[in-house]
């Protein structure tokens, strides 16, 4: 049995797993065992809270992918893979967080009967969700077996975004855009941080109409004043005071699509400096999404930014932006390409970046970011139409 409504069609199915497979070919893969969860998603639609256990897609060269998880999820499977029941596979719970057994060791097996103990296997080395106990149980499954890093091989294949795909980020940005507009109209000094937080949830989830909101890959990040010098400090019982900034920096999440999208929020009159490096900040997002064209590469973006920023004494030593699209926790990033100025990835249409040159000075800082669509034609298109500065209340 097939789940009547999967979130894309056959042929998009179909279409990744082309892509996949080429790619397979091209670095010797036999088989292939996926364990991010996005990647997951992305090849059979799996969709559940249990990337917290031992789970993963089995993708061989012919035929279809197969689910193989924990007993107890493999409802969650038949309610979400568009594969026949025949491809849902399941170990013992017994093996769940044990001493005594592991689930490496029924997927050992399983390859071994498909007929893959001696086969080239690729395996996620480099993911949250493959930890290197599993990796030592499967080779000590697998003595025959050579299993080869395919960390990214799958992400890179998502890299150009389809139609079917791009609707979801479209709904996502929208939802992203509901999150900061409420964000900037809520603020005031004595507000407390996490009933604000409760209200950009609320709205998140809520969504808009048949654009319903699912739960994003991170949480708010809404750093207040000196804390705003790092980037990934999130919410506490504080209350937020005049004379600081705040940045929010939140994606709506449509079917598992993030586009990603951060303001600035500055209660009181703002230092001159912030002014400046706001303005800056402005103009380098600006000249960076029009260098963003196909056939440019991710470090023209990079350099367009740092030209604007440099004019005003600023020097960003991290990167500006990386891809973004489906995702889970702990992240929404695609762990490709790269906006920093060594990354001379070519630019194609269909490709989606979080472009975010965050500002995370001595003791203080602001971001304003924006999702971005690489077109056929001209420079890249924004997802979400917030306006491009310091947000100020008095």
């Amino acid at each position: 049995m097939t789940i009547a409504n999967p979130p894309f069609s056959q042929p998009e199915y179909q279409r990744r797993i082309k892509l996949v497979r080429q790619a397979m070919v091209e670095r010797g893969i036999e088989v292939l065992f996926v364990t991010n969860p996005s990647n997951q998603f992305w090849l059979t639609g799996y969709d559940g809270w249990s990337f917290y256990t031992h789970q993963g897609v089995i993708l061989p060269l012919e035929g279809e992918p197969f689910w193989w998880g924990r007993f107890m999820d493999a409802n969650g499977a038949r309610r979400t893979v568009w594969m026949p029941e025949d491809n849902i596979l399941y170990y013992n719970d017994i093996m769940v967080q044990s001493d005594v057994s592991h689930p490496m060791e029924d997927l050992a097996s399983r390859l071994r009967i498909m007929g893959y103990g001696a086969a080239r296997i690729g395996v996620e080395k480099e993911t949250y969700f493959y930890t290197a106990r599993a990796h030592e149980v499967l080779v000590e499954g697998l003595p025959e077996a050579e299993l080869l890093d395919a960390s990214v091989l799958v992400n890179w294949q998502r890299l150009i975004k389809s139609e079917e795909e791009l609707n979801f980020m479209r709904r996502a940005a929208r939802i992203s855009e509901l999150v900061i507009a409420r964000a900037i109209d809520l603020i005031e000094p004595g507000m407390r941080k996490h009933d604000l937080v409760g209200e950009l949830y609320r709205t998140a989830v809520q969504g808009e109409e048949d654009s319903w909101g699912d739960y994003p890959a991170i949480v708010p990040m809404l750093p207040s004043g000196a804390d705003a010098s790092a980037p990934h400090l999130t919410w506490n019982g504080e209350a937020f005071k005049s004379g600081e900034a705040t940045f929010i920096e939140q994606s709506g999440c449509y079917r598992r699509y993030h586009s990603p999208l951060c303001r600035t929020v500055f209660l009181g009159k703002p230092p001159q400096h912030v002014i400046d490096a706001s303005e800056a900040l402005t103009e380098g997002l600006n000249a960076g999404i029009e260098v963003a064209r196909a056939g440019n590469r991710a470090c023209d973006i990079a350099r367009a930014l740092n030209t604007e920023l440099l004019k005003v004494g600023i020097e960003r030593p991290n990167r500006a932006g990386y891809a973004v699209g489906c995702s889970y926790p702990p992240d929404w990033g695609e762990h490709t390409v790269s906006i920093r100025d060594t990354d001379e990835t070519v630019l194609e249409p269909g490709m989606t970046f979080h472009f975010m040159p965050g500002l995370w000075m001595d003791d203080w800082g602001m971001e304003t970011t924006e999702t971005i669509l690489i077109r056929e034609d001209g420079p890249a298109e924004p997802l979400s139409h917030i306006e491009r500065k310091l947000f100020v209340k008095a």
